[in-house]
């Protein structure tokens, strides 16, 4: 076990875990901040897309004792009341179906507007393309990112 100090949504947050942990098991173990979700486990499917210093990472792969002195923003940290522009496109194309990817998919929909505001449908194609969603909306969901760029 070995002391963490985080920075998690603006806020410290101090764990004391196996360096080895995976920080999607620090939040949602430890933290209890359920928002980011286990998918594969595998980072293939983007479930667990968490932003690390703004990029989105795939959080169940990534243990604890790399973060150092990072930032980390969940989807919790995203906008503090549900209103960044990715969440509000999300609501407004009804992208969300069974919801489990959702947050997956606006964290990296959010990095990827961030990086790149005025991004091609083939630009989020590729971009989103790591992010699996079961119930298929990706026409949706390329759609509310579009519309999210427009904001």
């Amino acid at each position: 076990m070995a002391a963490f100090s985080l920075k998690i949504n603006g806020k410290i947050k101090k764990v004391d875990v196996d360096p080895s942990t995976p920080v999607l098991w620090v939040l949602r173990d430890h933290l209890d901040m359920q928002g980011t979700k286990y998918g594969c486990g595998i980072a293939q499917c983007g479930a667990c897309t968490v932003h690390l210093d703004g990029n989105a990472v795939r959080s169940c792969q990534l243990p604890v004792s790399a973060v150092g002195k990072a930032s980390i923003t969940t989807i919790e940290g995203l906008s503090e009341k549900g209103d960044h522009p990715v969440q509000k496109a999300w609501i407004e194309h009804d992208v969300a179906q069974c919801g489990y990817c959702q947050s997956g998919q606006i964290m990296s929909a959010a990095a990827l507007l961030k990086s790149n505001p005025n991004p091609s449908d083939q630009d989020i194609e590729v971009h989103m393309s790591g992010n699996i969603c079961r119930c298929g909306t990706y026409l949706r969901i390329k759609e509310a990112v579009k519309s999210a760029a427009k904001k």
